[in-house]
């Protein structure tokens, strides 16, 4: 069984693309920080490049940015390539079956938000149980 799931941070903003036959294509990566620490007690970080498909691409692609936490499960395919200077290299990719988005739209100060800043306590107001909607 070919199975991985990954949570960690899209390094960059995701890239939607469709197929000559009109299939929506997401490519993105994330970097995951390993669970333990080297020998120089560091958190080593891994970076995986993610391909979402379809209505999955789609969403990707409307409500992730560079930043956002994400968990992704699917399969790992590996790809042999051939780089300029004739080395050969191999890389890890992952099909996406399902992106959950644990990050929320707002969890950012990027254009757009609608964050309001939190007032200074010494401006609060004391609020009465008759003022309560529940």
């Amino acid at each position: 069984m070919n199975k991985v799931f990954l949570i960690g941070n899209l390094t960059r903003d995701p890239e939607l693309t469709t197929t000559n036959s009109g299939v929506s294509v997401c490519r993105f990566s994330i970097a995951v920080t390993r669970r333990f620490s080297n020998a120089e007690g560091e958190r080593e970080t891994d970076f995986f490049n993610i391909t979402a498909w379809r209505g999955s691409a789609e969403n990707c692609a409307k409500f992730l940015k560079k930043g956002s936490k994400v968990a992704v499960s699917g399969s790992i395919q590996m790809r042999n390539f051939e780089r300029q200077d004739g080395t050969r290299g191999l890389s890890v990719d992952i099909t996406a079956d399902d992106v959950e988005f644990l990050s929320s739209r707002n969890d950012s100060n990027s254009e757009g938000s609608t964050n309001v800043p939190n007032a200074p306590v010494s401006e609060l107001q004391p609020v009465s149980d008759d003022d309560l909607p529940f």
